[in-house]
């Protein structure tokens, strides 16, 4: 870091350290079928290393020490109900309290609800439309302040808000009222029966109305400047373009946290990041994590546990459909078989990843196994694009109507293997007369407006395209969830499919599990067949931690591993 670059070595717990000094407190199962969420956990396959460090031998009943979690994209929205990336969710599970969350294994666990509503224990009524959740009364926001059912209700509210800028309003239309019965219990009526919403509300971290509700904008930054939540961690400081620091929560209501500090350190070059893990500052390396080429080596690295984490996202090329060269879906058919995904997994990625066809990952409930498998085949490819009227020009570029068959490519710097994946797909796309133009652009810049407004060609991105493990996609696919035309949802290739909106309908208010599978299996049939996007292979996390600090957990049903960095602690 910066100015602090000698004093983030690691966090023995009798170390201090410059940027630890800040003041501290002073920013003042319905079941499966009703979820949607059936096994789909993977969990880590392994953790390898050697060694240990001197630590507390068990968690104090005073938290103690700290952990230094690398990340190579930067934190950038404090604010847990707008549009962010994972490395912030990664924070928020630590700062705010859903109702209730998904767990490593895929099951529903209760957090500020007493239980999770469902058919059988009454918290939904028989035909689905009203909901009575009882909330914890023993939860206290980070400035001491009660945490009651006006908080709920307000941030149900503000998520239906069309003046705020929601990461996804598309379940929260469909809910007509919500009420309150006494400080300790939230209702809510439904316009009609929508199956994805337990999942849904599993990402919605409720917020402080008593602070929010006092600024008129429900889009100010004053709030993401000083986040106040009840998580297991309090917001300390924040360096832009740095590092992140949270500290214990001493009035959480949950179990933990055993440790007192948690330093999001910001590291956008991958290759420095695994540096700073191997020599010990950074304690955690997460997200894109260790490069493919370094898995061998940090397996065998003394005091370093080594995690491949398989995880729900889809390493892709996200096509803006609005590009008047990959509006031709004879296009992109044709490039999404002129890469050689096997090489890429390969070459790139030393055999880590297996190459994806589809959206959704093989091991999640509702993924279609009888989608086409990737192909790659150049000369088919080439033929398309002839009969599709793309000729080549004098210089190999192919041209229809006065258009160069040609596009940039966008991803975020500093990940040398994404470089290399980019130059490989660049190499492919100019054997069958295609131009792919790389510019890559820092995290803050890319996730801006450059993303939200759809001002790329196309992108190469990791997204888990599910709310948590539920298949509705209606946020990254459906037609009215384009934020450049709606400021809400996720579908920035402005993909439009009729057919696909009235499938998506139907998932949403289908409650039965076979009858879903077989909705959505359909939906991915229609979607692999326009190609909105291109899938290259199915993301698996080299993820690492120094050997002494226990607690990870790979939780695919969660967007960072850090999720659960309540439960972390130092043991030797």
């Amino acid at each position: 870091m910066n100015d602090h670059s000698g004093e983030l070595k690691g966090s023995n717990m009798k170390r201090t350290n410059k940027i630890g000094d800040a003041p501290m407190g002073k920013l003042t199962r319905r079941d499966a079928v009703f979820a949607g969420a059936a096994t789909f956990a993977l969990g880590s396959l392994g953790s390898l290393g050697l060694a240990a460090r001197a630590h507390a031998a068990a968690p104090a009943t005073k938290p103690t020490g700290q952990a230094i979690l690398g990340f190579s994209q930067e934190v950038t929205v404090l604010h847990p109900l707008m549009t962010a990336n994972e490395v912030d969710q990664g924070v928020w599970w630590n700062l705010f309290s859903p109702l209730w969350m998904l767990d490593a294994e895929g099951k529903f666990v209760p957090l500020l609800a007493k239980s999770v509503p469902t058919l059988e224990n009454g918290g939904i009524s028989a035909d689905g439309l009203t909901w009575r959740v009882e909330l914890r009364n023993d939860v206290k926001w980070h400035d001491g302040k009660p945490m009651t059912a006006e908080d709920v209700k307000y941030s149900i509210n503000l998520m239906k808000n069309p003046a705020f800028r929601a990461r996804n309003r598309t379940a929260f239309e469909y809910i007509a009222s919500v009420g309150v019965e006494g400080d300790h219990v939230i209702t809510w009526k439904l316009k009609e029966p929508y199956a994805p919403l337990t999942s849904v509300l599993s990402w919605t971290f409720i917020v402080p109305a008593h602070i929010l509700s006092q600024n008129p904008d429900p889009n100010s930054p004053l709030f993401a400047a000083a986040p106040v939540g009840t998580g297991p961690f309090k917001f300390v400081s924040r360096k832009t373009g740095d590092h992140l620091i949270l500290e214990a929560n001493p009035d959480y209501f949950g179990k933990g946290p055993s440790l007192n500090r948690l330093i999001f350190k910001y590291v956008p070059d991958l290759n420095a990041m695994y540096t700073q893990f191997k020599t010990g500052e950074i304690d955690f390396i997460g997200l894109q994590g260790i490069p493919a080429n370094f898995y061998k080596e940090a397996t065998a690295l003394r005091g370093r546990r080594v995690h491949a984490a398989p995880r729900g996202a889809v390493e892709n090329l996200t096509l803006n459909l609005a590009h008047p060269a990959l509006a031709d879906k004879a296009v992109r058919k044709a490039l999404n078989i002129a890469m050689d995904r096997q090489a890429i997994c390969d070459l790139v990625y030393y055999g880590v990843p297996k190459p994806a066809n589809n959206y959704l990952v093989p091991t999640h409930w509702a993924s279609n196994p009888n989608l086409p498998k990737p192909e790659y085949d150049p000369k088919k490819a080439s033929a398309m694009l002839d009969q599709a009227g793309w000729v080549r020009g004098a210089d190999g570029i192919r041209v229809k109507n006065g258009v160069r068959l040609s596009f940039t490519n966008s991803t975020t710097t500093g990940n040398q293997l994404r470089a290399q994946t980019q130059q490989l797909i660049a190499d492919d796309f100019k054997k069958i007369g295609v131009e792919m133009l790389i510019k890559n652009m820092v995290a803050a810049v890319l996730w801006a407006d450059f993303w939200r407004n759809s001002e790329f060609d196309s992108l190469m991105t990791a997204p888990t395209y599910t709310i948590a493990s539920d298949p509705d996609i209606t946020h990254r696919f459906g037609s009215a969830s384009i934020p450049k035309e709606t400021k809400s949802g996720s579908n920035v290739s402005q993909y439009k499919n009729a057919g696909v909106d009235t499938l998506l309908a139907r998932g949403r208010q289908e409650y039965n599990l076979a009858k879903r599978k077989e909705i959505y299996a359909k939906v991915q049939e229609l979607i692999m067949d326009d190609l909105p996007f291109l899938p290259l292979f199915y993301e698996v996390q080299i993820e690492g931690t120094k050997t002494g600090l226990d607690g990870y957990a790979n939780n695919v049903n969660a967007l960072a591993n850090s999720w659960n960095a309540a439960s972390w602690r130092w043991t030797a």
